[in-house]
């Protein structure tokens, strides 16, 4: 085969070999790639970039037996790298293949250079890992970031830290915050590997201390499962079970890592000596491929509990959830205590929901919010009726990984959130996630803003939930936009929001109260 040749022709070659000689897949995708990584090198070492592509394979097969997934090891790079497509990998290899490979190529934006885009390029590829539930492609990308790390470490015992000025991302900061992130996001599933032990080993050598060196160890978490176990609270980070009388687990979702779970326990530990009452963790489990952390919370039931037995009881329900609110927005915090600010979170909301529907309108959300006061105020930042419970008479607090700090008009909007805005269009969605009636969670937030505010005053009321308004149906428009389809219906929603966030800002002058 003359090196001449294009490889629409050595293509066409190639397929005429395959039908010939029937060979295998795996073969057929070394052949495939060879052809197709021709000419081309690896940015550091300058060897031809198929060896990387069959260390890749390698290490699959050291992990797996799954022929789709070594294949997948192979052909891992050949969108990115090459002139290769997908639907190519599909119609010649198979779906599964596609898919595995799928998983480790990158977007592109064009308009932007390499070093411009990277850190884009990796949150969206980290997303793909994090929301996966296939094994395969934990698997691919495991063995594709060790092989990178060799070749990093390799070069760095030689180089140092000059080693970075050869990439389109020289700061070493971000590069070991993708590699941690990767190792993060495999740990539970794949910890007993050599594979994984290997990579930490590889960050801890570039990036001294960045992990416990028992990680480069086999691991072993106490495994539960909670079949069977009542679901007793629901929020955006996973789920709350009863474990038994005196038990209650977290479980959170597969796309949050051991850090964020040791995290929250750190938050809920940091409000507990502010003189916050909280719920604090006793230990980190596994149940299936999730983490949870374990509480003892004996004779306890969340207020949602307590609500959906005795609805007549809200108004007293709602008084004592007012309290716990001026117990946390009574915290200020000093400058040596760091939380994150809740401004970012609500800049977010108007920027990706109300931003992407209506600039003009977008410009007035933004400014009010501009306007508040920078407070230190404590803020829970997921504070409903799920995430208290009461214990002996007394309240306790859950869900401590949204502690930030800011204007209480926003922890109010989260309840207007929750409590109204969410039930508009489908009641359902509130009785489900509350555990109580649309009409009695409607009454709920109406009892608490009198008990927080200490007033009856109508007008005084109306005054505050037009503000809290403002942040609720913004935070709502950008729950639908972050997803990937929308639906005719759902853009009648976020039109329907947007004309009334359009109302309330020729009215609101201002988020404070």
């Amino acid at each position: 085969m003359s090196r001449g040749l294009e490889k629409t022709s050595i293509r066409a070659f190639y397929g005429k070999e395959k039908t010939n000689n029937m060979m295998n897949k795996i073969e057929e995708a070394l052949i495939y790639a060879t052809i197709m990584h021709q000419g081309k090198k690896r940015k550091l070492s300058g060897t031809p970039s198929i060896l990387h592509s069959l260390e890749v394979a390698q290490i699959i097969s050291t992990m797996t037996d799954d022929e789709d997934i070594i294949v997948a090891g192979i052909l891992h790079d050949i969108v990115e790298d090459t002139d290769g497509t997908l639907e190519e990998i599909k119609k010649r290899f198979g779906e599964s293949v596609a898919f595995f490979v799928s998983s480790e190529s990158e977007e592109n934006y064009p308009q932007e250079t390499r070093d411009m885009s990277w850190k884009r390029r990796k949150e969206d590829s980290l997303r793909v890992l994090k929301n996966t539930n296939d094994q395969g492609v934990r698997i691919l990308w495991l063995a594709d970031k060790l092989s990178n790390i060799r070749s990093l470490a390799g070069n760095y015992s030689e180089q140092g830290e000059k080693m970075w000025e050869n990439f389109n991302q020289k700061d070493p900061k971000m590069q070991l915050w993708y590699y941690q992130s990767v190792a993060e996001t495999l740990e539970l599933s794949l910890n007993r590997t050599g594979a994984f032990k290997e990579l930490i080993k590889h960050i801890n050598f570039i990036w001294p201390g960045t992990f416990d060196s028992e990680k480069a160890r086999y691991r072993k978490f106490r495994e539960v499962s909670v079949d069977g176990c009542k679901v007793i609270g629901r929020g955006a980070k996973g789920m709350v079970y009863r474990y038994d009388d005196e038990l209650v687990i977290k479980v959170y979702n597969q796309n949050n890592t051991y850090r964020d779970v040791e995290a929250e326990i750190a938050l809920a530990r940091k409000a507990f000596i502010l003189g916050i009452p909280t719920a604090i963790s006793f230990g980190i489990v596994t149940v299936g491929e999730s983490y949870g952390s374990m509480y003892e919370l004996v004779e306890s039931d969340t207020i949602s509990e307590c609500i959906e037995r005795a609805p007549g009881q809200v108004g007293t329900y709602a008084g004592i959830m007012a309290g716990m609110a001026h117990i946390i927005h009574g915290v200020e915090i000093s400058e040596e205590d760091i939380f994150p600010t809740a401004y970012d979170r609500v800049s977010d909301y108007l920027e990706g929901g109300i931003g992407r529907e209506d600039k003009a309108v977008y410009e007035k959300c933004k400014a009010l919010l501009d306007a508040l006061p920078k407070k230190k105020t404590l803020l829970h930042g997921d504070f409903h009726t799920n995430n208290v419970f009461m214990q002996k008479g007394e309240p306790l607090l859950i869900d401590m990984d949204r502690l930030s700090t800011g204007h209480p008009v926003i922890e109010l909007s989260d309840l207007y959130y929750f409590y109204e805005i969410l039930g508009e269009d489908d009641p359902a969605v509130v009785e489900e996630f509350m555990g109580f009636s649309y009409e009695t969670a409607q009454e709920f937030f109406v009892s608490f803003l009198k008990e927080y505010l200490g007033t009856e005053d109508e007008k005084r009321l109306k005054e505050v939930t037009d503000k809290v308004s403002v942040i609720g149906y913004s935070r709502y428009i950008r729950k639908i936009k972050k997803q990937k389809t929308i639906s005719e219906e759902e853009k009648m929603r976020i039109r329907r929001c947007t004309e009334k966030i359009a109302k309330l800002t020729e009215k609101v002058d201002s988020l404070e109260f």
